[in-house]
């Protein structure tokens, strides 16, 4: 059971980091490039090192094509990711990400041919319903009121989206990594996301003399979370450990109401708890 300690610390470190960035983003001197140009590149120090232990794997022939599509669609949604957990609460926007493999049961059968069985069919279910339960509040206005909700709160909309694309990035980080390793494969995409990002940092370089210790913070625990990750995966399936990851969107939620005194705790809760468990359907049955 040690892959279940750093898949659980893999969601903890995820949630924290979510917390040390939205910290960030409330500061007026901080915007999002310069949040999502820390998670890479301040993680790279703490990654760096791992591979003395490792070493670099033989590269594959469609390493670069993967590197090179895989970073650009990276750092496209690392920007959105922060924009959205700046525009709204994280007890709302964090649970859209477990829409990423509801999406990948549509873009799959597109991609690769795969279709979705009835446990697919019964996470999507699950991960809808829950979805609902987010704002089942709104439901005085009309049973559709928790979806239009849902769908009218921009950092939510923004996050549907990353899920979306992730959903399709998924494919390319198999490929990724079939063609190195795991960890080379992390460092490889925060690298080129760094050099991608880094034009506009040099434009923002004293502004970020104002909040350094916090967007090293944002590094540090991005760092830990594709540590521990790599591990977990080292250790058993992959499904397993994303799956147990994205309980750091119940943590997200807590910390959301815990530390931003963010509202609706109960019904944000019980919704994501639901979409949680649609996840372990789609993902481990």
């Amino acid at each position: 059971m040690l892959w279940f300690v750093f898949a659980l610390l893999t969601a903890l470190f995820e949630s924290v980091k979510d917390v040390f960035s939205k910290k960030c983003l409330k500061l007026r001197e901080t915007d999002e490039y310069m949040v999502a140009w820390a998670l890479p590149c301040l993680g790279l120090p703490f990654l760096l090192p791992a591979l003395l232990f490792t070493g670099i794997p033989a590269l594959g022939s469609r390493f670069w094509v993967a590197l090179f599509s895989g970073s650009s669609l990276y750092v496209m949604t690392l920007i959105m990711y922060m924009r959205a957990i700046r525009a709204s609460d994280l007890s709302i926007t964090l649970p859209m990400l477990t829409f990423t493999p509801l999406f990948m049961l549509i873009t799959s059968p597109l991609m690769v041919g795969e279709f979705p069985d009835l446990w697919g069919i019964i996470g999507i279910s699950m991960i809808v319903a829950g979805s609902y339960l987010l704002n089942v509040s709104k439901k005085v206005s009309g049973y559709f009121a928790p979806f239009k909700a849902l769908v009218s709160d921009r950092g939510a909309r923004l996050m549907l989206l990353v899920a979306f694309i992730w959903s399709i990035t998924a494919n390319i980080d198999k490929i990724g990594l079939q063609n190195s390793s795991p960890l080379f494969w992390v460092i490889a995409v925060y690298s080129v996301a760094t050099v991608l990002l880094s034009p506009v940092m040099i434009a923002k370089r004293r502004q970020m003399g104002a909040n350094k210790w916090g967007l090293l913070k944002v590094g540090l625990f991005g760092g830990l979370t594709a540590i521990s990750q790599m591990t977990a995966i080292s250790l058993t399936l992959v499904a397993y450990v994303i799956a147990v990851k994205r309980t750091s969107a119940i943590m997200g939620v807590i910390f959301g109401y815990t530390i931003f005194k963010e509202s609706g705790i109960k019904e944000r809760l019980s919704g994501v708890i639901v979409m949680i468990v649609g996840v372990l359907f789609i993902t481990l049955l």
